[in-house]
């Protein structure tokens, strides 16, 4: 069994990706048909079992992460990709908007050879079509552990919306998402 497969069928498999702040691709992935569960977390560091504040240091090397498990036959790895990078911005290094350091850089962390291949291939025509004003640089390194995040942090704007942060930055982004993929949305 492939180290992103959950089930011997297949039928089930595992993405984690930085973008940012976790808050802000978790409520993003979670409305999206085919995706059963996304845990926000840190990935991509040097020390086992960080705490939300040791990872804000930014001395532990690990991004804010999500960890979304979903079904291929409903919503291949590609088109998480193509979301993830329509939802944050993949030219900034270790920065989305007002949040910065290494812990909000954006990346991909692999769990196959062929979730690489999908990430350098999609990437390679993202900077080729010249969709933004830079090239794309967004982490690609092969997944080897998730932390799950405290549990204050999870579903975090389903359950804090109204927070300033929550209307100011994470809001604009559902908009958006919500625009664009309409017809992909759970209903």
């Amino acid at each position: 069994m492939s180290q992103n497969k959950i089930d011997d069928q297949g039928s089930r498999e595992v993405a984690t990706l930085g973008a940012g702040c976790f808050w802000c691709i978790e409520a993003v992935f979670a409305e999206l048909k085919g995706v059963e569960k996304v845990e926000s977390g840190y990935s991509g560091g040097k020390m086992n079992d960080p705490t939300y504040r040791q990872v804000c240091s930014g001395t532990t090397g690990h991004a804010e992460v999500i960890q979304v498990t979903f079904d291929p036959r409903i919503v291949s790895f590609r088109e998480i990709l193509r979301i993830f990078f329509d939802v944050h911005d993949p030219t900034t290094l270790n920065r989305q908007g007002a949040d910065v350091g290494t812990q909000y850089r954006s990346a991909i962390f692999y769990h196959t050879e062929e979730q690489r291949a999908a990430a350098e291939g999609l990437i390679g025509e993202l900077n080729a079509a010249k969709v933004w004003g830079a090239p794309v640089v967004t982490e690609i390194a092969p997944f080897e552990k998730f932390y799950k995040a405290e549990d204050y942090h999870q579903e975090y704007f389903k359950l804090h919306g109204e927070e300033p942060y929550c209307r100011v930055v994470i809001a604009p982004k559902m908009s958006k998402f919500r625009e664009h993929y309409g017809e992909r949305l759970k209903t």
